[in-house]
């Protein structure tokens, strides 16, 4: 179990710092960094298909949402919101909303925070989504445990091609409602009959089909187009697009350079008394496991036989197991300044009550008030926005089942961890290699 230990006493700091400076090595408590032979290789004409791909609303229900919509260059590869407005909104992060009449309005929010991009790509990523529901598995024909399962399609290059599948099945976020769209309908069939008609409107652009030949030897006519070329596209332009490793961090264990003063007091706290690189591990900072955290929580939830309430059981609804009830998994730090609100249902849009929390959950989450989240207003929906807040009986379950130990939080320590995430911020992070494309082939609008 994950334990913080903050060291709360002047003595005990003296103690800590005593140790930095009398010569323990400042590599003995650290991750690692990573370069370009960490990372899949992916065509560069499959991600220059993929960036097309990815702004490109064609991929949805309605043909009004794109894979940017949630992941957007302007906003660091998220939406900026806490709980996002997909199917039936309109207008990018804080900005967007929801039509007010007509059937494809906005039924409810997505129930979880959209996460970013950062190092998608890198080889040793096997788990997505904050529940776990796709992992890397040899054993399965594609390679992948998705819940597509047996109609998972095949020659997917990598686990983010895998998780480009399920945005589009999804009715909140890409899919809409089968009344309103043929895609959904045929997402109501099944998995694989909602992906034929998905690459048929693409094989029917034929601004695509030159793109698609250039892209892959073995696609010459439209017709030869298939889900996994469009998924395998977006993977290698996500791959290729948001990998970042030049952090002050990264400078700090390559090169020895030193991390600012505060940055410092925080690595030697990350590494060492605060405990945090028990899950953020290695060189995602993430361990890419699962932990009940006590994130407050609020919005539809996700409902499943036996979850009728609107809160989210995190991994158990993947498992199915009471054990893992309300675990989430680790993010990655990476560029995390850049990626709130934060969270998995970004219940803070403070890193630095994030970190509060992390620290001391039971004292944080009942100083956290709905106002800490970030939500684009949507009257129909703000009633019960935050209806499980005032459920006494599942506040006390969540608290009763966190894998943290709450301990006391010293604030010159907050301090010091802020300014140390600040320093896994890479230095070219706002300033991607391709970035948004003007036009897509589809015609449609590029947000």
């Amino acid at each position: 179990m994950p334990a913080i230990h903050i060291i709360s006493t002047a003595l005990g700091r003296l103690v800590r710092f005593a140790c930095l400076f009398a010569g323990v090595s400042a590599t003995a408590a650290q991750a690692d960094t990573m370069g370009p032979d960490d990372f899949t290789r992916f065509d560069p004409a499959q991600a220059r298909l993929g960036q097309l791909l990815f702004y490109d609303k064609i991929l949805s229900g309605n043909m009004n949402i794109s894979c940017a919509t949630c992941h957007h260059h302007s906003l660091n590869g998220t939406d900026g919101l806490s709980l996002g407005i997909g199917e039936g909104g309109f207008g990018l992060g804080t900005a967007r909303r929801s039509a007010s009449i007509g059937s494809t309005r906005i039924h409810e929010r997505i129930p979880r925070n959209a996460p970013a991009l950062w190092n998608v790509g890198h080889k040793d990523r096997h788990t997505l989504f904050h529940d776990g529901r796709l992992q890397a598995d040899p054993d399965q024909p594609s390679g992948f445990r998705t819940p597509a399962k047996d109609q998972t399609p095949l020659g997917l290059n990598s686990i983010a091609a895998a998780q480009a599948l399920f945005p589009m099945t999804s009715a909140a976020e890409m899919k809409g409602h089968a009344e309103d769209n043929e895609v959904a309908a045929a997402f109501d069939v099944s998995f694989t009959e909602g992906w034929q008609v998905i690459t048929q409107r693409v094989r029917d652009k034929p601004g695509y089909e030159a793109a698609f030949r250039i892209a892959y030897p073995d696609v010459n006519s439209a017709e030869d187009i298939s889900i996994t070329h469009i998924v395998n596209a977006i993977a290698a332009f996500e791959g290729r697009e948001w990998q970042s490793f030049d952090s002050p961090y990264d400078a700090y264990v390559r090169d020895g350079t030193p991390l600012e003063p505060l940055a410092e007091r925080g690595r030697a706290l990350f590494f060492g008394d605060a405990g945090c690189s028990g899950c953020h591990a290695g060189p995602l900072f993430t361990d890419q496991n699962f932990y009940a955290a006590g994130v407050p929580q609020f919005g539809p939830g996700r409902k499943f036989d036996g979850n009728d309430l609107p809160r989210d059981m995190g991994r158990m609804e993947t498992t199915r197991d009471p054990a893992d009830a309300y675990k989430f998994r680790t993010p990655s730090l990476r560029n995390v300044a850049l990626s709130g609100p934060w969270g998995h249902n970004g219940a803070y849009d403070s890193l630095r009550e994030m970190i509060r929390h992390m620290c001391d959950p039971v004292t944080t989450r009942a100083k956290w008030s709905p106002g800490m989240a970030r939500l684009p207003d949507v009257p129909w929906l703000a009633k019960d926005d935050f209806t499980i807040v005032a459920h006494g009986e599942e506040q006390q379950r969540q608290i009763s089942t966190l894998d943290i130990t709450p301990v006391k939080m010293i604030d010159a320590d907050i301090d010091a961890l802020e300014a140390f995430l600040h320093a896994l911020t890479g230095e070219t992070a706002l300033q991607r290699p391709m970035g948004r494309p003007d036009t897509v082939p589809s015609g449609l609008p590029v947000d």
